[in-house]
This record gives structure tokens, sequence and C-alpha cells, in this order.
């Protein structure tokens, strides 16, 4: 039974639903989650009873709250759409559901509208959502309510905003609920957490802080064992650090000194080596970059750099430490930074990192990371003993048997991919072997290595081979000897890595010179970051490794006894570890199954693809008793308290998590903060709540709400003058005809909030028609240089002075950035002038931002008659030259695939009702097809 079928009303849908929920208190379906925690009771309560914003700290999770509030929903007798969802979170609900949902890339519109109609949960991109809910595709009076996540990314132009607009604008009983994990994310700008519920139309703020005194106490009664292991640098790595944080207190003077009014008030020592540092920067700098002079942008560049250097020393290994600090000792590079390099400092840095790889002798004798050790002790000592004593208090043999019984498995968390691969290495091959293979695929010159790192086999574990590792005794230069050892390893083992890397240049190169606004200086900013996240995608995210011990055949459990359950202690302490695979796409669950042998799960606490969320669903998975924080991360520790908690075990049989850390290191200072960030952000948000108005209309639900009103304008065509009277009760709502292109942009959103009606079409002469005389192309200034060199800005402008009295070029630049093109500006001023020359009916504008483009729109549109969508969608298509450009001009298609689209087209408006594999199958290409399929829907 579909909804269109039930016709249930809204509101006693969701009334009984909710009574129902409340008797539960949780669904109990095994697969979906086991029963919700006492504080998670309370954040369910408290949304059930009132729509608000729900903001949790990092770790402490909403997901089981929403997974719950979600299933109320799922029966067809009711619709409820959840948007701003991450993929994997998508199909994460959805599985767990057990529900079908609309595949918004995979349909047409009309079978979208369809879909529409099972009810339910679904699952909706906001763009597609606001499309839809303006041609009327959604039956809105039938929505049982909206549900949004990530709330703090919600600004009042984005598509979700506009989404709720729309439907609290048609529907008055339906519910918006919110949630957010991310709680400084509401501190950024003035009052935004107050813009978010007002662009939400929600009235109650929950807040749910890892201090709250509820989930304290309940995390707290179930708190998992934990053994802190404070791990003391190398001497080398000391120097390091300080030599580090003296070029950051020298640079950080000097941006003080350049800028003494106080406007770059985040850059402190503290903030640089925090991980929110470039998220933070970017924030601050995103107003006043244009006003910085050259050096201060040199400098905080350089921050950037300074802080990765730090991470690599902290978390890599001395390789790939002294192979980072390498990099930023070139000529090249020291005509681009600020001088940073020619500081004492710095040459003291360079001279420790290359110290922590050759010894005194100038010898290849790589020193090794601290934390290693300490990890072997936690894998061979510390857990095997630990099976021992918990056996040891078991009275019952029956249970002292099935404790021993119990396969060990082990869950190392690391910061990043470079990490996870650097310790399944280590753990497989040793650190001997790992080091001299990472110097080899990284040109550091072995031709003279120490007496440890001499000889190796010939046969390396991956299945590679080296030939030969001993230094020539011929003569042969240093560099070619090296180069020609380490050609050869580059050629065989590092070819996935080496096009990975190469991939990470291509898209920070491959941009064209008009497309990007960003300036020089701008990318120089970026260019450290994005090359430690190019360098992060040569990895994978997890590995898994089992312990066996060679040569000892496995056991069964039907002819296993106590003395042979020992076997499992003594693989941990003698046994070699062996990589089984990757965790990504695997089963994880057959894999345990396969064989009781130890496992060890290494994996990033924040998955590329999957995000946080994918470490509580590796726990539930797994369930391991033993968990090595290999680095500090706050969100993770707080994930395993909340699973040691779901689990609610005897203290014998809780998980034991191992914290390695540096103790009074940077590692551990930005741990503190992160912290102190969070506790701030709280603090604010708390504040802001006791201090918060919250009008009668906010909710959305009023007809006389302030923020609903639409502006009405009086008819023009309606009679005046002489003896006719003014038909004064005849208004009608402004219309804009816009192209669906244009729902990328924020300025759609922007010209609804001003009361005039948007109508998405598919149009081929101009961006936004305002009346029958009136066509708008829109361009920014990237785009416009781009169009205008191409010669595609030329068509656009005969097509609308052919079928337009008054055509307009509106040019829409950022005042938050330098107003001027930064090369070849002369060229594009010719260009400029010679198009104005050959269509003088063009009006050229320029709009300093989207909200005053809106503004302009209303203006102009004042007195003008209503635009006709049926003429404005069919002007050029019917001429075979118009049609054809305008086909060329989409996204996706050029020279390659033109003329096999206009063969199967009969008409370009036949595109819009083609699927996205239609597409791909047309364009001869995914990713154009792709492309192509946003760019019309």
């Amino acid at each position: 039974m579909s909804l269109y079928e039930t016709g249930k009303d809204v509101k006693s849908a969701f009334t009984c639903t909710a009574e129902q929920l409340e008797e539960a208190g949780c669904m109990g379906e095994e697969d979906m989650s086991s029963s919700l925690l006492c504080y998670e009771q309370h954040m369910l309560s408290e949304l059930l009873h009132s729509e608000g914003l729900l903001v949790c700290g990092k770790g402490v999770g909403y997901e089981k709250v929403l997974l719950t509030l979600l299933a109320m929903f799922r029966d067809a007798t009711t619709m409820v759409l959840v948007v701003n969802c991450t993929e994997p979170e998508k199909q994460s609900y959805i599985s767990r559901l057990g529900i079908r949902n609309i595949q918004a890339s995979s349909i047409t519109p009309a079978e979208r509208a369809h879909a529409y109609g099972w009810g339910g949960v679904q699952f909706v991109d906001a763009s597609v959502l606001v499309t839809d809910l303006l041609l009327n595709r959604v039956p809105v009076e039938l929505i049982t309510g909206v549900i949004v996540v990530r709330a703090n990314k919600i600004k009042d132009a984005c598509s979700v905003a506009f989404a709720l607009r729309l439907y609290r604008q048609k529907n008055k009983v339906g519910f918006i609920k919110a949630f957010s994990k991310n709680a400084e994310g509401f501190t950024y700008g003035h009052g935004h957490v107050e813009d978010v519920m007002r662009n939400s139309f929600l009235t109650e703020l929950f807040l749910w802080p890892r201090s709250h005194a509820t989930v304290k106490e309940e995390l707290t009664s179930w708190q998992p064992i934990v053994v802190e292991m404070q791990i003391p640098m190398s001497q080398n790595m000391i120097l390091l650090q300080t030599y580090i944080l003296d070029l950051m207190k020298d640079l950080v003077r000097n941006v003080q000194s350049l800028n003494p009014n106080g406007e770059l008030r985040e850059v402190t020592v503290e903030n640089c080596i925090s991980k929110k540092f470039p998220k933070t920067l970017k924030a601050e700098l995103d107003a006043i970059w244009y006003q910085l002079c050259e050096q201060t942008k040199r400098i905080v560049a350089d921050l950037r750099v300074l802080r990765t250097l730090m991470v690599s020393t902290l978390h890599h290994d001395a390789v790939a430490c002294y192979t980072a600090t390498r990099r930023f000792r070139s000529t090249e590079y020291a005509f681009k930074n600020s001088g940073w390099t020619l500081l004492d400092s710095a040459d003291k840095m360079f001279k420790t990192a290359k110290d922590r790889v050759y010894n005194k002798d100038d010898e290849f004798d790589p020193e090794h990371c601290p934390k290693w050790e300490a990890l072997t002790k936690v894998l061979r000592q510390d857990i095997p003993t630990d099976i021992k004593e918990t056996a040891k208090n078991i009275r019952s043999k029956d249970e002292r048997l099935k404790h021993l019984h119990q396969q060990v498995k082990i869950l190392i968390l690391c910061q990043d991919g470079n990490a996870c691969y650097q310790l399944a290495q280590y753990l497989t091959q040793g650190p001997h072997r790992y080091l001299f293979y990472k110097a080899l695929q990284n040109d550091v010159d072995v031709s003279k290595a120490a007496e440890s790192y001499r000889r190796f086999p010939t046969e390396h574990r991956s299945g590679y081979t080296v030939k030969s590792v001993e230094p020539k005794q011929q003569a042969v230069p240093e560099a070619s000897a090296g180069s020609s050892r380490r050609s050869l390893f580059r050629e065989k083992i590092s070819k996935r890595h080496t096009d990975a890397a190469k991939k990470a240049e291509e898209d920070l190169k491959d941009q064209d010179e008009g497309e990007s606004s960003l300036s020089k200086m701008e990318a120089e900013l970026l260019e450290s970051t994005q090359q430690e996240q190019g360098d992060n995608r040569c990895f994978k995210d997890s590995y898994i490794l089992t312990m066996s011990q060679k040569g000892a055949a496995e056991r069964t459990n039907s002819d296993a006894g106590e003395e042979d359950y020992q076997c499992n202690v003594t693989q941990m302490e003698c046994g070699e570890f062996e990589l089984v695979s990757t965790m990504e796409n695997e089963d994880i669950t057959k894999i345990m199954t396969d064989s009781n042998k130890p496992m060890v799960f290494i994996r990033t606490f924040k998955s590329e693809i999957n995000g946080t969320d994918s470490l509580d669903r590796t726990l539930e998975t797994i369930k391991p008793r033993y968990i090595v924080m290999y680095h500090s991360h706050v969100t993770a520790l707080r994930q395993i308290e909340v699973y040691a908690a779901r689990q609610q075990r005897h203290e014998l049989d809780r998980a034991r998590v191992f914290v390695i850390i540096h103790s009074g290191t940077a590692e551990e200072q930005s741990y503190l903060t992160a912290v102190r960030r969070e506790k701030q952000a709280f603090e604010l948000l708390i504040d802001t709540k006791q201090n918060m108005v919250v009008p009668e209309h906010r909710d959305g639900k009023s007809e006389d709400a302030i923020i609903m009103l639409q502006k009405k304008q009086e008819d023009p065509t309606s009679p005046a003058g002489g003896d006719q009277a003014v038909a004064t009760e005849s208004f009608i709502t402004p219309r804009i005809i816009v192209d669906k292109r244009e729902f990328r942009s924020d300025l759609p959103c922007l010209i609804h909030r001003r009361g005039i009606e948007v109508v998405p079409m598919t149009i081929t002469v101009g961006d936004y028609i305002l009346s029958p005389e009136i066509a708008v192309e829109r361009k920014s200034v990237p785009d416009f240089v781009t169009s205008l060199k191409s010669g595609r800005l030329y068509h656009q402008c005969d097509r609308m002075t052919r079928y337009y009295a008054k055509p307009i070029l509106l040019i829409e630049f950022d005042r938050k950035t330098q107003f001027h093109h930064q090369q070849h500006l002369s060229k594009v001023e010719d260009a400029l002038a010679c198009l104005v020359v050959n269509y003088p009916a063009i009006q050229v504008m320029w709009s300093p931002s989207a909200t005053t483009t809106a503004k302009l729109y209303e203006l102009i549109k004042r007195g003008k008659q209503e635009p006709d969508a049926v003429k404005a969608s069919s002007l050029g298509i019917n001429e075979e030259v118009d049609g054809e450009n305008f086909i060329q001009n989409l996204p996706g298609i050029d020279s390659t695939n033109i003329a096999n689209v206009v063969a199967q087209l009969d008409r370009p408006k036949d595109l819009d009702k083609k699927s996205l594999e239609e597409l791909a199958e047309l364009l001869g290409c995914k990713i154009k097809g792709k492309m192509l399929w946003d760019s019309l829907n």
C-alpha cells in the first residue's frame, strides 16, 4: 500500500507513532542495534516531544537515536525525508532499516516522482529535493516530517535551508528535527546556531556534551580498563620538535607584527599544532584574505608546512620524516617561502632529521620509533599476561576453558593511512627490512649502510625481489649506484603508490587558468595540506593480520584441552605476524570464523570513505577485547567508552584499552586543545541557549509567520487611469524562470527568500528569465573569463539579443577576494570591449554577491509582466544550430561525443528524461554522464 492510497493524516500518524515508540523505548531488533543507553533514551524523549536541534559531543553520537527514530516511519502510511546524509551513512541506515530508497542518480524525474509515493523513510539529496518541490513532484501535504543531519553546515542560502522553506510553506503540521555532533561548527561566525535554528524552523536546542550528568554517569559505570603508556621520545625527536616549535613561534611573531590590529587571532602556536588548524584558519581568513600582504600569506602557508613536519615527526618513522623535511630544502622552495628555511632553527632541524637516518659514520642506520617497542611490548607481553591473569581469576574450569578458547582480537587505531601501513609493515617484516625498503622507495641513499642493513634475503615478502643490496665493489658514483637500486624497487614495489601520487599532483595542476579564482598565493596556502592528503591516498585505511607460531598445526575445537588453549598465548608471545587482507570491502565476520588464530586489526580513527562512524561499526562487528590507541584521538576514545557501555560486561571481561602517547609533546597538547575547544564550544552554546529569544512564529506553522510572508506586487496588466478603476485586489506572486543548472548556486534560494516564485526549467537562452523581454546570463568572474576566451559567451549573447529585447550580462564577483584577474588582464579587457561593441543591446551589470543579485532581480522585475515558462523553454531549440550549440555547452559534452548525441536526440529537451545510466551510455563515459546528469538535475 502506497502513501497515496492511504491518505493518512500527517499529524495523527506522527502522534500515534510517537506514543508507540515512547512505550517501547527502543526497537529491539537484532539487525538494527542493541538497546539504547540511558542518555540516548533521554535524547529520544526530548526529540519526540518537540521539534529541535540536537547537538552532542564528539564520540557520544546520535546514530542509534536517529536509527530508532527512523524505524518509526518505515511504514508506507507515513513519509519522512532525510537530507544532508553522506552516501556511506545513507547506505548504512538503509541496510539496517531494511527499506528501499530513491536512487536519484539512476532514475528519471518522472520515476522519482512516483517513488515518493512509496512512503516510509526516503534519503534525498537536498538539491534534488529543491527541484522536485518546486515542480510539485513531491506530495508535500503527505510528508510526515523532515530530518536533517550535519545541521551545523546549514547556511542561509544553502539547498537544505531552501528545501526546508519550501516544505514549511506548504506543510504546517509536519515536523522538522535536526542533528549535529560538531559543536565547534556552531562557533564560526556570529550567531551561527541561531541562524541554523531560524533556517530550520526549530524552537528548541538540546545539548549533550560528554560532561552531561546523564552521559557521564552512564559511561563511567561501564568504563573500560585504560592503561596509559607515556613513552619518551628519542633525543633527536625532542630536538626536532623544539626546532619546529621555535620556527612556528618566530613566524607567529612576524604575523602579529605585520597585522597589529589583531585580525589573525587564531594564528597561535597552540592552534598551529591542532588538527583543526586548517579549518579554523580558513574560516578566519576568508573575509580578510584580500587585505593581507604577500608576506603574511607566505607565513600562513609556511605555518601549515611546519605543522605537516610536526605530524611527520610524531607519527611517522625516521625515513618518512627525513623525506618530508628534505623536500623543503630545495633551491626552488627557498624562493617561495617566507624565509624560514634561512633561520638557524631550520638548519638545525634539517640536520637533526638527517641524523635520525644516518649515524656518525654517515651510514644508513635509521632510529626506530619509540612507540614501536611499546607496541611490541603490548602485543607480546601485556596482552598474553592479561589473558593468563584473567584465566587464573576464573574458578570454574568450564568458564576458564571458555575464556581461553575465545579468539583474541586486537584493534590498533592510528592517525592516518601512512601510520597504518607503517605498523602493518613493521609487524610483518620487522623494523630493519621495513626501513630499508622505505628508504629505497623514497630515494634515500643506502649505498653506505650499517651492518644490520647490509644483508637481506633477496625475496621480498610481498613478492617483489631486489637482486642485491650489497654495495658494488667497482667504482660507481654514489648517486648512480643508489639510483639504480631505487629505480628497480620503485618500478616493482611502488607502482601503486607512484600512480596515486601522480594523480594527486594532476588534481592540483589540472585546473584551467581562467576557472580558478584562487590567486597564486592562495594556491600556495593550500599546497601543503593537499600534498599531505595526496600522500595518504597511497595507503589503505585498514589492514588485517594474524599471529601464528611457525610450524605449528592449527588445532580444532573438538580435541582442544586447557593446555592446548595456551597455544593462543604462545602464538602471541613468539609467533609471527602475517598479513591477511585489508578491511575494505571484506567480510570481516567470515575472516574471523575461518580461523581461531589471534587476529590484529589495524585501522584509522576516521575512514576516508565512511568517516568516524565506521569505527562504531567496526567495534560492533569485531567486538575486540583489546584496543591499542597508537595515537590519541578524542572522538575515538569516547566511541570506545560508548562501546563498553553498550556491552555492559563484568569487569573481568571488559575491553582493555592501551593508550600509547608521547607525554609532554605536541601530540599530547593537540589532544588537550581539542578537548578544550569542544568544552568552550559547548559553554558558548549553553550561554546562547540561556539568552536565546525564540519568536512565536519561529516554527513557521502560523499563517502570519514573518519569514514565510510572500511579497506581493500589483499586476501591471490591471486596468488603470481614465474612467477605469484600479484593480487593487488583483495581485500576483512575481515569478522568475531559472535554468536547472543554476540550482548548484545559492542564488535561486536567495531569490525565493525575497518572495519571488522560482520556476526551474531547462532553457537554452539565458540563465534567468525575468519577464517576456528580459533575460539574464549570469557569470562568475572565473566563468566569465573562461567563456570569453573560448568564444562561448559570444554565442550566448547572440541568442539573447535574438529572442529578448533587453538582454543582460550579469558578472558576479566575491567582494571578499581581490577583484581583478591576475593574468592576461589586458586580453580580457579587449575581449570584453569587443563583446560590447558587437552587441550594443547587451547591458553589463556587476554584482558583489548573490544577495545583491537577488535584490537587483527584484528591482528589475518591479512593474514588469511575468515570463511565460512554455515560451521560454521553447526558445532556441527549434533551430538546429541553436540546439547543437546548447548541447555542446553542456558539461560532459565535447568533440568526441557531440555528433552521437545530436544524432540520437530529436530535441535537446529529451536529455532531461534520461537516467544516469542512459546518459553514460550516450556519452560513452560514466564520468561525463555523471557531469551531464548533475547539470540537468
